[in-house]
């Protein structure tokens, strides 16, 4: 399918499900579906580098922290002269989308050169060196933290958590677009020779460091485009609530489970880890939420190393192991003779 259909069909779908929710009227299905949403950006950004070019990013915490403080920035600039809802939140998803995307281009220029384990500890101290910085910066609200005031309800779509809900179902339909368009053009292409055989692929010529920097700025925009809008949320910012482990875990967890190879499974792995994390939320405590994961990441990485999707395609390539067409194999009858399918059935020599 074409990547003009996909985008329609995948449009089309994401209205019937948001007019679904809104004819029940009960707003913690937009409360619950965005935390969803958000997770579908932040696993599908983190494939990107970690599942089309075998990087593993432990730092995604940290691209989503600079989106969702590049609001408060702008939000306490704007504020001073007291006009706080000046600046619309689809601007501010692009502003945090900038932000990420210029650092996650500097981090890759510095790190990329490195690769496997010492690549994946680099990402993670990145995230904790700009996590010391924003807790030493009061501009943002330092240790402390920042209020984000944001209005009650919004035109004819109501609360104003219906109004962000529907911001990332956008968000997360066009990522999954970008994603879908990458693994299908010569970039995925580029991108796959990375994660198969780096050297292979220098050797033959192509531009792998260029690729990866590609790579690193559009999965960190997407990151921070994913957090831009996460203040209005939670209305109340501080550095363990963006910096949080849950971020890093579940956004390499999710794609891990449903598949790294393809678009289908980050979104497949979110679904299912997403759901079941806010059903646990509700009936025990969000507290067991990475005692989930961690369950079932090893219920994978055990039965299922390559994800759902892995175990969709074996299915679909088994193929009995006496039977070639419609002729049965007998291992014991002398080579070029094969026994009729109906006499498999009915167990009869031939």
């Amino acid at each position: 399918m074409r990547s003009l259909p996909f985008l329609l069909i995948s449009l089309a779908l994401g209205a019937a499900a948001f007019a679904g929710a809104m004819s029940l009227g009960n707003d913690y299905i937009f409360f619950a579906g965005y935390v969803v949403l958000q997770y579908v950006v932040l696993s599908t950004a983190w494939n990107i580098l970690g599942g089309y070019c075998g990087y593993v990013n432990f730092g995604s915490a940290a691209f989503f922290a600079l989106g969702a403080y590049s609001t408060v920035a702008v939000y306490q600039s704007v504020e001073a002269y007291e006009f706080p809802h000046v600046v619309p939140v689809p601007i501010l998803i692009l502003v945090g989308g900038v932000v990420s995307g210029i650092i996650g281009l500097g981090m890759g220029y510095l790190t990329l050169r490195l690769r496997g384990a010492f690549f994946a500890i680099a990402t993670l101290a990145l995230a904790v060196v700009l996590q010391t910085l924003v807790v030493n910066w009061d501009f943002v609200g330092g240790s402390r933290g920042a209020y984000i005031i944001r209005p009650e309800t919004i035109g004819p779509i109501g609360a104003y958590v219906r109004y962000l809900a529907l911001l990332m179902l956008l968000l997360a339909i066009g990522s999954l677009n970008v994603a879908r368009l990458i693994e299908r053009s010569r970039l995925g292409y580029g991108f796959a020779t990375i994660r198969d055989d780096e050297q292979a692929a220098e050797a033959a010529g192509v531009p792998t460091l260029r690729l990866k920097l590609i790579a690193t700025t559009i999965s960190g925009a997407l990151m921070g485009m994913a957090g831009a809008p996460f203040p209005y949320y939670i209305g109340y910012l501080q550095p363990s609530s963006t910096f949080g482990l849950d971020y890093a875990v579940n956004s390499i967890a999710m794609p891990l489970i449903g598949g790294t190879t393809s678009w289908v499974g980050p979104l497949i792995g979110t679904l299912l880890l997403g759901s079941l994390q806010q059903y646990v939320t509700v009936t025990i405590s969000s507290a067991a939420n990475l005692l989930v994961v961690g369950g079932l990441l090893v219920f994978f990485v055990v039965l299922a190393p390559n994800g759902i999707i892995g175990l969709f395609h074996k299915y679909l390539q088994r193929k009995p192991d006496d039977f070639v067409g419609r002729r049965r194999i007998d291992p014991e009858a002398p080579a070029g003779t094969a026994a009729p399918a109906s006499d498999a059935a009915s167990g009869s020599a031939p």
